[in-house]
């Protein structure tokens, strides 16, 4: 669960930049701005980054500014002989579900394939969706985004080799009793526990927060 304050400035945040977007007062506006100002501060206080990276969080060309929502993070679970496909990511040396940012003019489950091939280098069809994960109640790594995680059960079209990708130095077959070092900003042992746990009982509902 994210820490109570990093949860109160991001949701402060998202109200000045809504109050920003839907206000007409100059003098409103004004003190939207000033708020917004001072809660990215403190999001870069609390995060121990320069407010240069916060503020790039938050441009109109990466976010569409204004009415600030959730970011939508997808990952794809496969199995093999009871085994999950994990990939390692470039960026911290640590082991993740396939998976990153939705792309726009794609479905959730299309997004989802794509990911896949990307970093693991197979091709995959979406076929259930068993957990919608709000980031800031699970036991992720805090972020001062806020992000919805989408998670799906995927299957292997035939005769495929695993292979990483740009974004990946290496993918492999794990069994769940030994996992490598999780990336807990992307993924968290009990994302993979509950796949298992649908693949045994595929009739139970989606999990959700």
């Amino acid at each position: 669960m994210e820490n109570i304050w990093l949860q109160a400035v991001k949701r402060i945040h998202a109200i000045a930049e809504t109050g920003r977007e839907f206000s007409h007062n100059e003098y409103d506006l004004e003190r939207y701005q000033d708020i917004s100002t001072l809660a990215q501060q403190l999001l870069a206080s609390l995060a121990n980054k320069p407010l240069a990276a916060i503020e790039n969080l938050f441009r109109p060309d990466v976010d569409d500014g204004g009415y600030i929502t959730p970011k939508i993070d997808v990952r794809g679970v496969v199995f093999k002989d009871n085994r999950v496909l994990l990939v390692k990511e470039k960026i911290d040396g640590l082991w993740s579900l396939p998976g990153g940012y939705a792309d726009l003019g794609l479905s959730a489950a299309e997004n989802t394939e794509k990911e896949v091939f990307e970093e693991a280098g197979i091709l995959v069809k979406a076929s259930h969706l068993y957990a919608v994960r709000h980031k800031a109640k699970g036991e992720y790594a805090p972020d001062v985004r806020d992000f919805y995680k989408l998670f799906f059960l995927c299957d292997v079209l035939p005769a495929q080799e695993i292979k990483a990708g740009m974004e990946t130095e290496d993918v492999g077959y794990f069994s769940l009793d030994k996992l490598p070092p999780l990336s807990t900003g992307r993924v968290i042992a009990s994302d993979i526990e509950h796949a298992w746990t649908f693949v045994c009982n595929p009739s139970q509902p989606t999990l959700f927060d």
